[in-house]
């Protein structure tokens, strides 16, 4: 079968990953690399055998798919235009800003019948994919996402860049809607959130507790899922993943602890996660997470079958994403008049209100006021 004719558009630091993977994919041709900046496409050409483009535009009839990797805010124009074009698209993830876009885009594809898939690379980390399998009816779940602040994706928020990973990655696992959220989040630099905390409550009952910054000198990638049967550590960062698995007297509420003799105790308090509690460290296959999206781009595209993200998929995470950012910005610092509403939590007063307070400093309900804050 004829290889899948490809381009990457846009060169940043994830777009120069993609097209360097694709150009070692036998079942992938990489025709171009595209980029509005002649030095930055330029070099990428030169590297990966490539053809450098201003425009995908110029690709249209010589390409069957293409990686979308352009600043999110483009992503709906870029991907669209592709899609009437008649090409299967790879969207970088947040599949658009917005829900609205996405559900456009989403409905696009499916009348033109081409394949939608969104960049959410953690369903194909080799920790995630070495237990996912085991983690049914999960029913509480916590994850950390914390980074340096790498001044790229500066046009979206810590949910956008960040969190919408782990959002994705518990949609996949508790396959129930949201019904609830409750979030606060700050910014640090620039005028999006770079902190977030986030409480998500779904229909089945099961709850996520989600934290993501980009402005941490901490940094941490890892999952924790609880379910009746079973609970697992997945770290994304290290691709490694360990199972516990309680003794089967344990999940059926047939160990009583203060039945137990003095013997019994001291001896699993040596093997408890031997005997009693067991834990299993989950091998992985090694592979690269993004080579093997890119590997099931192209076989969605020459199967027919959906890809393992699809557009609907990244939809979800958008919606989600929004109704985050929605409970941070309605979170007041101050009480119920607050004047410091959302992510921006600082400085606490603009100067010229404290100059003003300051002026009417003799006015006892100003003091009042201002002693509860």
């Amino acid at each position: 079968m004829s290889r899948l004719r490809l381009a990457v558009i846009g060169v940043g630091h994830l777009g120069k990953i993609h097209a360097k993977l694709a150009a070692t994919i036998p079942e992938i041709e990489l025709v171009a690399v595209v980029d509005s900046r002649l030095e930055a496409r330029e070099a990428l050409a030169k590297e990966t055998g490539a053809k450098p483009v201003a425009h995908f535009r110029e690709l249209i009839g010589e390409i069957d798919g293409a990686v979308v990797v352009t600043p999110t805010v483009t992503h709906f124009d870029v991907a669209s235009e592709l899609i009437r074009a008649g090409v299967h698209v790879f969207v970088e993830k947040p599949i658009t800003p917005t829900v609205r876009e996405a559900d456009e885009l989403v409905q696009l594809a499916r009348r033109r019948q081409l394949v939608l898939q969104v960049g959410h690379v953690e369903r194909f980390n080799p920790a995630f994919v070495s237990v996912q399998d085991r983690l049914q009816e999960p029913k509480f779940i916590e994850a950390r996402r914390q980074s340096g602040f790498t001044f790229r994706s500066t046009d979206v928020g810590v949910i956008m860049d960040l969190m919408i990973h782990d959002i994705d990655a518990v949609l996949s696992l508790v396959k129930s809607p949201v019904t609830s959220v409750d979030a606060v989040g700050v910014s640090v630099l620039g005028d999006h959130e770079d902190m977030v905390s986030a409480r998500l409550l779904f229909a089945n009952g099961a709850v996520a507790n989600l934290t993501a910054s980009r402005t941490s000198y901490a940094p941490a990638r890892d999952m924790q899922v609880y379910t009746p049967t079973r609970f697992a550590s997945i770290d994304f960062a290290t691709r490694k993943a360990t199972v516990v698995e309680p003794r089967m007297d344990v999940l059926q509420r047939d160990f009583h602890v203060n039945e137990l003799n003095d013997e019994t105790r001291n001896h699993l308090r040596e093997k408890l996660f031997s005997e009693l509690l067991v834990k299993e460290e989950v091998p992985a296959v090694e592979s690269n997470a993004i080579e093997q999206e890119q590997r099931d781009f192209a076989e969605a595209i020459r199967t027919g079958r959906e890809p393992r993200v699809t557009g609907a998929d990244g939809r979800d995470a958008v919606a989600v994403a929004e109704m985050v950012l929605a409970s941070v910005r309605q979170h007041q610092w101050d009480g119920a008049d607050s004047r410091r509403i959302g992510h921006l939590a600082s400085p606490m007063l603009p100067l010229p209100m404290v100059a003003a307070m300051e002026e009417w400093a003799t006015d006892d309900t100003v003091i009042l006021r201002r002693k509860a804050g």
